[in-house]
């Protein structure tokens, strides 16, 4: 790395409530912050003066489109962080089998590199104990795929899976919405979408017009098992996941 400061992250405990002991619990990272790709071309032109933004992002943009397009036609690509290569999901029956797009489908596999490793492996860990009580989504299962913590398919239903996530109060920003991010443009998701609203699931509807793209979940509640009365604030939970809708 190039970076001289030390790297660290910080950890916060959740009950584990899958296992029969009552002291188990699990580990997550704290997010510090959610940067997008003009926020590291802005970091990298303050380290380096003789660096142009406008140069930094049409580079990162061709390079990109070429990686992209190599893939796509069978070459495996470093570019970044990780190695990229395509794989095949679905069972073919027979030696003489065709491609069936009902029942195959390819995937990107995406592997970190050495460096990136490598720098995860050399960061303190400072284990701040258990996390102050809010809400938490343990795991979001796209309905129409199946797939979890990966998709969203525009119309389709959507579980979360979690604690203290029921969706309570009116103070501003309280509900569910997803970020693009690329535009960073924020999509609330209608109340009249929330099927199941309880402290450990919900289930809501996709936007059906909602565009392709990278997106994050954000849940907003002034919910509170301890009290009848919402919170005074509201408390925002940002899902780990980058979840993608696909083009069609």
């Amino acid at each position: 790395m190039s970076t001289k400061e030390k790297s660290s992250v910080i950890v916060e405990l959740y009950d584990l409530a899958l296992t029969e002991r009552k002291d188990d619990r699990f580990g997550r990272v704290v997010t510090a912050k959610s940067l997008s790709e003009n926020d590291l071309v802005n970091i990298a032109i303050t380290r380096r003066t003789d660096l142009n933004a406008t140069t930094l992002k049409s580079s990162i943009e061709i390079l990109k489109e070429i990686a992209i397009e190599q893939i796509v036609n069978g070459a495996s690509v470093n570019f970044g962080l990780g190695y990229f290569n395509l794989t095949v999901n679905g069972v073919f029956i027979g030696d003489n089998a065709k491609w069936d797009a009902s029942q195959h489908s390819l995937a990107v596999n995406a592997t970190p590199t050495a460096e990136l490793r490598n720098a995860v492996k050399a960061t303190a860990v400072d284990v701040r104990g258990m996390a102050v009580a809010g809400p938490v989504i343990n795991k979001l299962t796209d309905v129409s795929s199946g797939e979890e913590n990966s998709r969203l398919t525009p119309g389709g239903g959507v579980n979360l899976i979690g604690s203290k996530i029921k969706i309570e109060g009116d103070a501003p920003g309280v509900g569910l919405s997803l970020i693009n991010q690329e535009t960073e443009e924020v999509i609330s998701i209608p109340q009249t979408s929330i099927l199941v609203n309880d402290p450990s699931k919900i289930t809501f509807l996709v936007p059906a017009g909602l565009a392709a793209g990278d997106y994050k979940l954000s849940l907003c509640t002034q919910y509170s098992p301890s009290v009848k009365t919402p919170l005074k604030e509201a408390r925002t939970y940002l899902f780990d996941y980058v979840l993608n809708v696909a083009s069609r």
